[in-house]
C-alpha cells in the first residue's frame, strides 16, 4: 500500500519513530469500519474545522512524524491557505529528528517552522511527555490548534489552557476525539485535502456565517452520529 510505504521510508529516514508504525496500523483498522470513505459527520466536521481555523485569531497546525510522512505537502498547502503556522511537537523528540521534519516540510516552501530545537521554550503545564514542550510564538498563544494524529493527554491539557481543538482521529472512541472542540473521524490522507478544498469555499462566507457554523456544532453530538455511520456500514456485510 502507497501510505505504508511512505512510513517505512519516512522511519528509515528518521522522520518517523517505529512506535509510529504501530500507532497507524492502530488507526487504519478504524478506516476499515468506516468504509475507508469520509462518512457525512466527517463532512460536517470538515466545515466545522474549516470556520474555526478562519475565524482564529493565531491557528496553529501542530505536526507529528506520521502527519509529514503522510501528508507533509498537503499540510504547508492547509497553512498557506488558512493562513496558519505549523509546530513541530514530538513525544519522542530530538533536535536531529525536528531539522529532518523541518526540511522535509521546507521541500514545500513551508517557512519558519516553529517548535525545533531551543524554540521550544514554553511549556503545556500536567504533561510529564516531551510533547510539553511547545514554542511561545506558536502552540503556547493560539487560540485554535489543529492536531492530526494527536494524544489525549496533550489534547486535555491544550483544552484545559482554554484552547479550541480541532483532532482528526480515526478512533471515534478517544480520548482525544473525545475532548476536542471538533474531531474529524477520517483518515489524515482524505481529512487534510478536504479540509484544504473546504476552507478555500469558506473564506467566501462572512465572518457570521462562520461563526454561525461553528455555534451550531456539537462534537459529541456528531461522535455519535459517527458511531452510528460505523455500525450501519458493519450491518451491511452482515449475513443472515
Amino acid at each position: 500500500m502507497y501510505f505504508r510505504d511512505l512510513l517505512v521510508n519516512a522511519e528509515v529516514n528518521g522522520i518517523v519513530v517505529p512506535q509510529g508504525l504501530i500507532a497507524h496500523g492502530r488507526g487504519e483498522a478504524f478506516d476499515y469500519i468506516l468504509g475507508e470513505k469520509t462518512v457525512p459527520a466527517a463532512e460536517k466536521a470538515t466545515r466545522a474545522a474549516a470556520a474555526f481555523l478562519l475565524t482564529a485569531q493565531h491557528p496553529i497546525i501542530s505536526v507529528n512524524g506520521n502527519t509529514v510522512a503522510l501528508v507533509g505537502k498537503e499540510i504547508v498547502r492547509l497553512a498557506s491557505t488558512i493562513p496558519a503556522q505549523i509546530e513541530v511537537n514530538l513525544f519522542h523528540r530530538t533536535s536531529r529528528r525536528e531539522r529532518r521534519i523541518e526540511n522535509y516540510l521546507a521541500r514545500f516552501g513551508a517557512r519558519n517552522v516553529l517548535g525545533v530545537g531551543s524554540a521550544a521554550s514554553a511549556r503545556v503545564p500536567d504533561i510529564s511527555s516531551p510533547r510539553a514542550k511547545v514554542d511561545p510564538e506558536g502552540i503556547a498563544r493560539a487560540d485554535v490548534v489543529l492536531v492530526p494524529l494527536e494524544d489525549g493527554d496533550r489534547a486535555e491539557a491544550l483544552r484545559g489552557l482554554g484552547k479550541q481543538i480541532i483532532a482528526i482521529d480515526l478512533n471515534p472512541l478517544s480520548r482525544t476525539s473525545r475532548t476536542a472542540s471538533v474531531t474529524i473521524v477520517d483518515n489524515v490522507v482524505r481529512a487534510v485535502p478536504h479540509l484544504i478544498t473546504i476552507s478555500k469555499r469558506m473564506k467566501k462566507l462572512s465572518n457570521n456565517e462562520l461563526e454561525q457554523i461553528k455555534a451550531k456544532f456539537n462534537n459529541q453530538r456528531n461522535l455519535a452520529t459517527t458511531i452510528k455511520e460505523m455500525v450501519q456500514y458493519l450491518k451491511g456485510w452482515a449475513v443472515d
